[in-house]
């Protein structure tokens, strides 16, 4: 059962484009490591579940992991050898849409290298090329200027 939104408004959906880079989603917030994208692209449900596959299968069972994207674009396709016009095809799959610096897996409760090797395991099977990036604890509230 492929990851796909329970509902949506429409059934088809326009390519749109995909240029620059992310502002949301783009720093670690739930784990302590994380696997971000450096190029942009279409991420499929099979492709995103193979990653996780691989994760989590190399850390057996230790640690949490976060999957931060989620395929809520319907790709149409028209079926083979079909004459040109007659409408948009039929949707086939779904996408994650992905842009330069978007933090897509998270991962907690394991050593660096660990965390490391199973975030390279999981990025071979997306069509992005990414990066491992490390949560920064940056100070959360406001000013502080106790004496």
């Amino acid at each position: 059962m492929p990851l796909m939104p329970k509902r949506t408004k429409f059934r088809k959906q326009q390519k749109g484009r995909n240029r620059g880079k992310a502002t949301r989603g783009n720093v670690v917030n739930e784990g302590e490591y994380g696997l971000q994208a450096t190029t942009a692209g279409w991420i499929k449900s099979n492709q995103i579940e193979a990653a996780r596959v691989a994760l989590t299968r190399y850390i057996k069972r230790g640690g949490k992991v976060w999957i931060k994207i989620f395929p809520d674009k319907p790709v149409t396709k028209k079926p083979a050898e079909t004459r040109m016009g007659k409408g948009k095809g039929a949707p086939e799959y779904w996408v994650a849409v992905v842009k330069p610096g978007r933090v897509m897996f998270e991962i907690e409760g394991v050593t660096e290298d660990i965390a490391r090797e199973a975030l390279r395991l999981a990025a071979q099977k997306l069509p992005v090329q990414t990066k491992f990036v490390r949560r920064e604890n940056q100070v959360v509230g406001g000013d502080n200027d106790e004496e």
